[in-house]
């Protein structure tokens, strides 16, 4: 096999999950307890708690203003500025957002973990 191949037979090797720039070793061992399922429903549950968070937050960002343009106040850019809104959180909340979905999935992960025993 060429240097630097990988090799597809290996496991790959777990990344111990960080917090506040330190391992994580909490939670290295409840994700253990926690079926890989679960974990994806509770990424994707935590991400969409972001993303209406963020939704809210760019609403009150952009409720004042006044004027012409996109994000003024005609009678029709009401309802676009809300779904521009909406679209944005979803992109950021997917991009990786302010930080929030990191701590509500693991709040989530160690729930799921007390319970499983």
């Amino acid at each position: 096999m060429p240097s630097g191949a990988i090799n597809s037979s290996m496991p790959a090797k777990a990344v111990m999950p960080m917090l506040n720039g330190r391992p994580d070793y909490a939670l290295a061992d409840a994700l253990k307890k926690v079926s890989p399922h679960a974990q994806m429903k509770a990424k994707a549950s935590a991400q969409d708690f972001e993303s209406v968070f963020l939704n809210s937050m760019f609403s009150q960002m952009t409720s004042g203003i006044k004027g012409e343009g996109p994000f003024g106040d005609t009678p029709g850019t009401g309802v676009w500025r809300s779904m521009l809104t909406e679209e944005y959180s979803k992109s950021f909340a997917k991009a990786g957002g302010v930080g929030i979905s990191n701590d509500v999935y693991r709040t989530l992960i160690m729930q799921q973990a007390g319970r499983a025993g």
